[in-house]
């Protein structure tokens, strides 16, 4: 699985970047199916918060997207994760009844 990692008014540092590696273990599941996720992490002008997106491909060619909004990064990132692992989840499961 390729992961990409880009910052909008926000420049992802080391340690967010290691905290991201550590959550995405949940995704171990998926790297036979899971091509690419780009995760896009905004930071809000308006408030103080963070919008983190993630665009996940399949190697059959779907692309979902999944976001979430939140004032803390390290939650946001974890919530986003939990996210990623649900639509993997679900698509691969769409995927398995087709076969």
């Amino acid at each position: 699985m390729n992961l990409n990692i880009k910052g909008v008014r926000y420049n992802p540092s080391d340690e967010t970047q290691e905290f991201l590696n550590k959550k995405l273990q949940k995704l171990d599941f998926a790297g036979d199916y899971l091509h690419d996720l780009d995760i896009v992490i905004t930071r809000q002008t308006v408030g103080q918060g963070f919008h983190l997106d993630a665009k996940l491909h399949f190697v059959w060619g779907t692309v979902k997207m999944v976001s979430s909004d939140c004032y803390e990064l390290y939650e946001g990132i974890e919530l986003l994760i939990d996210k990623v692992e649900a639509q993997a989840r679900k698509e691969k499961g769409k995927v398995m009844e087709s076969h």
